[in-house]
């Protein structure tokens, strides 16, 4: 017997650990070179993690939410007398063949390259591609060859449930999502692909299949009775649950307590009139809707020309070995905005967002917000940002006082823009009013500083063509 150790991979850009969110095979099963085992979560996003060895699993090291390091064992194979075999017998298809041909629901494992293989692209790993399969069409069948495939497939099925059960054989990460989301334990699917594959097919059979009753049906009439809840001493109430702080949430809860703790941090803000503004974005939009750039466009562009004039906004403070410190200034600026997703709060940041337009600047948003919320985003597209900038407005808030986004030294926030009543040249008028407010580290400038720079841009806003000059 011939066990191999595969450890947690770095996943991406300055990140040492992951949390282990589920295991995808079960010792015993078998497994195929590049198959994923396990689904894992950084700070950064989710990822389904493949294996580089053939095999069957010997050993899982870890449970279901728990936190590994990089480098720490993640999962034991005995690769037998095998030296990469691309798959299983019986097995699916070989490494070469993408998700995406699996998708396609036909390609002909016949026509596809011998080369083993599918060049991982987890970081420090890989199986050598011997060749990337080429878009192929699906061979038409006719009827008898249709039923003697089937009947070929069932009699395959029949023999597998005597045999040593195999880990599932999916590829698609689409298609266990689509099983997790409709509650199918895809182990129990049966698949129709090339030599048993599961596709999105054979998950939506299974959905609106009935049951199989008789085996889910019979509870065990010796189950224990459910313990009462247990009470929390200081208030009293019965605990409802205990949820860990991990991954995201983690994360950021770390980076808040560090601000908080290190930054001597002050805020300003500022009522600002952006009528005209909004007009002119109105009129953008009416020239040409396809690339008008959008509010939170306009306002970045007028944010990177303050910076140019108030460039200690967009520094860093270093401490060195002696306990000395050092601010830290920089070549440009790299825009950071925070954005909400289904995993939490992230930072996407627009690289020499100084070199860009208002409508590269919105371009580049737009991208990155929906690499964000997709959880496909890189580590380099979620780090490395020296301001942001927080759109609160958005959640229908006026103000806030923004905690900054350790190691920079300052973030700016925006409030929502409504109708207001506002004094124009004496009189009583209705306009559309916003907030701004800047929180800004104290050891790098003063409020003249940051009065300044916030002054500035509200300036702009309430008169965009009084920054022509510096954009």
């Amino acid at each position: 017997m011939t066990v191999k150790t595969f450890t947690l991979p770095d996943l991406g850009e300055g990140l040492t650990e992951a949390e282990l969110v589920g295991w995808l095979v079960q010792v015993g099963d078998t497994v195929a070179v590049d198959q994923p085992i396990a689904e894992v979560e950084t700070a950064k996003s989710a990822v389904e993690v493949p294996c580089p060895f053939a095999g069957t699993v010997h050993e899982l090291h870890g449970a279901s939410g728990q936190t590994l390091d990089v480098g720490a064992p993640l999962i034991s194979v005995d690769t037998g007398d095998r030296t990469g075999t691309p798959s299983p017998q019986g097995g699916g298809p070989k490494g070469g063949q993408t998700y995406r041909e699996e998708e396609r629901a036909g390609a002909d494992p016949a026509a596809a390259d011998d080369g083993e293989g599918s060049g991982s692209v987890l970081i420090g790993y890989g199986t050598p591609a011997g060749g990337s399969a080429g878009r192929r069409r699906r061979p038409r069948r006719t009827a008898p060859a249709a039923a003697e495939q089937a009947a070929a497939t069932g009699a395959a099925h029949d023999a597998m449930a005597s045999a040593p059960r195999l880990a599932p054989t999916v590829i698609s990460p689409i298609v266990r999502k689509l099983a997790k989301d409709r509650g199918i334990d895809i182990s129990t699917v049966r698949g129709s692909g090339p030599g048993g594959l599961i596709l999105r097919r054979d998950v939506a059979a299974a959905a609106t299949a009935p049951a199989a009753a008789p085996r889910e049906a019979a509870a065990p009439s010796s189950a224990p009775a459910a313990e009462p809840a247990a009470r929390d001493p200081r208030t009293g109430l019965g605990v409802a649950g205990r949820v860990p702080v991990t991954g995201v949430r983690k994360v950021v809860a770390q980076a808040m307590t560090r601000s908080r703790t290190e930054i001597p941090e002050a805020t300003v803000w500022v009522d600002v009139d952006a009528t005209r503004l909004v007009e002119l974005r109105a009129e953008l939009k009416a020239q040409d809707p396809a690339t008008a750039p959008g509010l939170m466009a306009l306002v970045a562009r007028f944010v990177l020309a303050g910076l140019a004039h108030h460039p200690e906004l967009a520094t860093r403070i270093e401490t060195l070995e002696d306990g000395s410190q050092e601010i830290v200034r920089f070549d440009g600026v790299n825009l950071g905005f925070a954005a909400q997703t289904d995993r939490g709060l992230v930072v996407p940041n627009i690289r020499d967002a100084h070199t860009l337009s208002a409508r590269g600047l919105d371009a580049e948003l737009r991208r990155l917000t929906e690499l964000a919320r997709s959880g496909k985003a890189s580590p380099a597209e979620l780090s490395g940002s020296t301001f942001t900038l927080n759109n609160y407005g958005v959640f229908g808030t006026d103000g806030a006082a923004a905690i900054i986004n350790h190691p920079e030294v300052a973030i700016l926030g925006i409030g929502r823009v409504i109708d207001r009543p506002w004094v124009v040249d004496g009189q009583l008028a209705v306009r559309k009013v916003t907030q701004l407010s800047l929180a800004f580290d104290h050891r790098v400038c003063d409020g003249g500083t940051a009065g300044g720079f916030l002054r500035m841009v509200a300036d702009a806003v309430e008169n965009p063509f009084s920054v022509l000059a510096d954009l």
